[in-house]
């Protein structure tokens, strides 16, 4: 650091025409030569000599603010044609000295230019400091971009031939362990799935993957031990299929005999021989095996014809058993004497008693007296019924009620409707008018009008067909979700003769 100091102590004290005179280095040749006889010097020589491999170059220089200049102090280059002597100069920019001149510890110290010399190149640097502090010299290193693209180049093509020697050596390693450890047990697995496919399709039943004998301590392993596991797993759950399958077709049995015994609860004859005054047709389709639909008529007397139509919420075998209590508890009351409203409430109160699944059922309930066309009823939250009077179909919009199993203490009411000869009256659950095409259109009120009215003084069987034939038009190959019950009288009066 002293000889530093002196260095450019006799730097400064010259002006810029001494710094150019031809014996300006004279001047540090004291210096120089007490450098070269300093032991520490010497060391400080051979450690920066160890870096020259590395880098471009490295030396000793001091930035002189005033002049703009880079002073050499120590350059360790061993070439007395390229060694920089000590006290040497060259310009250097204001910003680069003041960079290095003001660094104040914070990140690196470094500066990149285009030099005409050297091209693009990077000096950095770390500056030395005496004992109070100040910076008495710079460690500097050079390096160009040439510099850089050379050793990266030299680099890449080392790395490049080792990494195509390991390559090509790992690959052969690798192709044996493969065809000892993957290969060969894949193809043993292979075979042996063949010929489990082959035993099943041949209805064979024996082991195939638990009997391998692969031990190779990796992946493989560990699937012949999934495939054998898998193997005896599949096994057991055929054994199950086999099982469900049986109780499946079990149920099927047995759904089907409710359905038998469900269409074997609606009326099953539509004739009426000692009565010519009124001929009645009704018919239900479930949307599955059973329905929560029903329709029913009876003779209540000789002159009374009861008339049912009904509609369980839900679907399947819970609203199937419902419908048939609801069928039963309707019948008993009217079979008593009860009119349609008394019907209704009678019927209500035992729902609501315990219903303990809070099902409900909407109905229609009507009593025809036969020989004067006047027909009673009392409606629970079902469809309006439909007439037909001069010739012509049309919605009849009746007083409506709460369902039935809703609210306990309901109260329903009777109205009257007169037929004359020729009248009909259509009455249907909601599976009609809510029918739904592919394009999730409801069939709705009109399009049931107008089927209705194609043949309006048709048989009822005539009338329920049109209706049902429009439906299935509509609704084409769109999946049935509500069950579809209809039913229709005709009055015929009391002079008709067949």
């Amino acid at each position: 650091m002293r000889l530093a100091k002196q260095v450019m102590d006799i730097y400064r004290s010259l002006t810029p025409e001494e710094r150019e005179a031809p014996d300006y280095l004279d001047r540090f040749s004291e210096i120089n030569t007490e450098m070269m006889t300093n032991e520490p010097y010497d060391v400080l020589f051979h450690m920066l000599r160890s870096y020259i491999t590395d880098v471009d170059d490295v030396y000793l220089g001091m930035f002189d603010r005033e002049s703009s200049a880079l002073v050499y102090i120590a350059d360790p280059d061993e070439n007395e044609e390229t060694r920089l002597r000590l006290g040497e100069w060259e310009p250097v920019s204001e910003e680069e000295c003041s960079k290095f001149l003001d660094w104040n510890g914070e990140g690196m110290l470094y500066d990149i230019s285009d030099t005409e010399k050297y091209g693009w190149m990077c000096t950095a640097g770390y500056p030395i400091r005496d004992e109070s502090g100040e910076i008495c010299e710079f460690v500097l290193v050079d390096t160009t971009l040439g510099s850089i693209t050379r050793e990266l180049g030299i680099y890449a093509l080392r790395v490049g031939l080792t990494l195509a020697a390991a390559t090509a050596l790992m690959a052969w390693l690798i192709e044996r362990r493969m065809r000892r450890m993957v290969v060969d047990p894949i193809n043993e697995i292979a075979n042996a799935a063949n010929a489990y496919a082959q035993d099943k399709h041949e209805g064979v039943e024996r082991q195939h993957f638990a009997n391998l004998g692969i031990q190779t301590g990796d992946e493989i392993e560990n699937l012949t031990g999934v495939m054998a596991d898998m193997e005896q797993k599949l096994a057991r759950h055929e054994a199950h299929i086999r099982s469900i399958t049986a109780e499946e077709e079990r149920l099927r049995t047995e759904l089907s005999m409710a359905s038998q015994i469900q269409a074997s609860m609606l009326p099953g004859s539509f004739s009426f021989p000692n009565h010519r005054e009124f001929d009645v047709f009704g018919s239900m389709t479930p949307a599955r095996e059973v329905g929560g639909d029903f329709y029913d008529f009876y003779l209540i007397d000789d002159d009374h014809l009861c008339m049912v139509i009904a509609d369980v919420s839900g679907k399947g075998v819970p609203a199937a058993l419902f419908m048939m209590i609801a069928k039963t508890i309707i019948q008993s009351c009217a079979m008593l004497g009860q009119n349609p409203a008394e019907i209704l409430a009678s019927t209500n109160e035992a729902f609501c008693t315990n219903n303990k699944l809070q099902m409900f059922v909407t109905a229609w309930v009507g009593v025809l007296e036969i020989s004067t066309g006047r027909v009673t009823a009392a409606n629970a939250g079902h469809e309006y019924p439909v007439l037909m009077q001069d010739g012509k179909f049309r919605q009849y919009r009746d007083p409506h009620s709460f369902v039935l199993g809703g609210l306990d203490c309901i109260t329903y009411h009777n109205y009257e409707i007169m037929l004359a000869p020729g009248d009909r009256i259509f009455i249907h659950t909601d599976g009609v008018t809510e029918a739904t095409n592919a394009g999730n259109e409801m069939f709705g009120k009109e399009r049931m009008l107008e089927a209705l009215n194609t043949d309006p003084g048709a048989s009822p069987e005539q009338v329920l067909k049109n209706v049902h034939s429009a439906v299935d038009a509509f609704v084409r190959d769109a999946e049935q979700f509500d069950d579809l019950t209809m039913l229709c009288l005709a009055f015929n009066g009391n002079n008709t003769q067949k």
